[in-house]
């Protein structure tokens, strides 16, 4: 593999690596297009750190977003949805 490859993978992994991301990942999967506020109150974060967290899972590609009038909607890529496949299988 070339070590681009591994730096891309690196970005990845980085971006999930975190328990609250990895929470956000699994809400994300059972209710997507949530906003900030409603990720934020589903996990009992304020708001900044969520959104903080959603801005890394997005970096990689694990998230998308989508504008909703005055909100942000968020929903899992297909990269994401393989990377909480693979999560999963840890368990």
């Amino acid at each position: 593999m070339a070590v681009e490859n591994y730096r891309v993978l690196e970005r990845w992994v980085r971006g999930f690596g975190n328990h609250r991301r990895i929470q956000m990942l699994e809400l994300l999967d059972k209710s997507p297009e949530l906003s900030v506020v409603e990720i934020a109150e589903n996990l009992k974060i304020n708001f900044k750190t969520a959104a903080d967290h959603l801005r890394r899972l997005t970096i990689p590609g694990l998230l998308m977003k989508r504008s909703d009038g005055t909100s942000i909607r968020h929903k899992l890529t297909p990269r994401g949805m393989k990377v909480l496949k693979f999560l999963r299988t840890l368990e």
